[in-house]
């Protein structure tokens, strides 16, 4: 059984216990979290497909750990000018496991 679901504008495809880096959520350590946009859901031979969500399809997960990913840097620079500039970003998940998924 599996789902795709939608969060932070990109989509997933889970299995229960699969554990995924999401788009930072506003939601505590230890809190859970449930997706309603389930694009679409798989249980065996049974396939369904939303248009453009699965009604009544949600799936549950709990919070594992809110972090900051590796730190990436940018330079910008412009010739003939004397002009740089460097900038560091690391940005913000959160790390959930997928409980349920019902539908």
């Amino acid at each position: 059984m599996f789902a795709i679901i939608e969060t932070g504008g990109k989509q997933y495809k889970v299995n229960e216990g699969d554990i995924i880096f999401v788009e930072k959520l506003d939601v505590n350590e230890g809190e859970t979290v449930t997706f309603d946009k389930v694009m679409a859901l798989s249980t065996g031979d049974d396939f369904k497909v939303g248009a453009p969500t699965v009604e009544g399809a949600k799936v549950e997960a709990n919070v594992v750990k809110n972090g900051k990913g590796k730190k990436i840097y940018v330079l910008k620079y412009k010739a003939k000018k004397n002009e740089k500039k460097k900038i560091g970003h690391r940005q913000p998940y959160t790390k959930v496991q997928i409980t349920k998924i019902c539908g």
